[in-house]
């Protein structure tokens, strides 16, 4: 695991939290449940149904070591360092689309609570990273897999 520092928002912080509480209680009761009643079916060593739930195991401690070590490492990123007059993470943004004329609001986040159906940008995609450290005004150019897209920034405020 890294030792990397992760600048994280007041939600982000507790998405992990409850992501965190919900794989140690909830999924791992569930799962030690389907390794019970797997054991029950008898031999184990052609039991595709102990084998799928000793992954589904795997992959939640992995998960859970994973969150550990982000809430470990994580910098809130507090009111006072979002800036109204440039994007920085943790800031929201508006930008318009050059070609198509949509506007399009989002936070501009860590990649650790990226969601882009939750309007949560990563600061590291090709549009977050060209628009950090930009003014209301500005335009960028973004080469994306879909080509060049030309966005310019309407608004930068702190989320609501």
């Amino acid at each position: 695991m890294s030792d990397k520092t992760y600048g994280l928002t007041y939600q982000g912080i507790k998405e992990f939290q409850q992501e965190l509480e919900e794989r140690k209680t909830v999924i791992a009761a569930e799962i030690a449940e389907r390794l019970k009643d797997a054991r029950a079916l008898g031999d184990l060593t052609e039991n595709s149904e102990y084998d799928e739930a000793k992954t589904a195991q795997a992959e939640n401690e992995m998960r859970i070591l994973e969150i550990e070590n982000i809430l470990k490492h994580a910098k809130v990123i507090g009111d006072e360092e979002i800036s109204q007059d440039v994007v920085t993470l943790g800031g929201q943004v508006t930008i318009r689309d050059l070609e198509t004329g949509e506007d399009m609001e989002y936070v501009v986040v860590s990649f650790q609570e990226e969601d882009i159906f939750g309007n949560r940008i990563s600061s590291e995609s090709p549009v977050g990273s060209a628009i950090l450290g930009k003014k209301k005004g500005n335009t960028v150019t973004v080469k994306t897999p879909a080509g060049m897209l030309e966005y310019k920034i309407m608004k930068i405020s702190k989320p609501s």
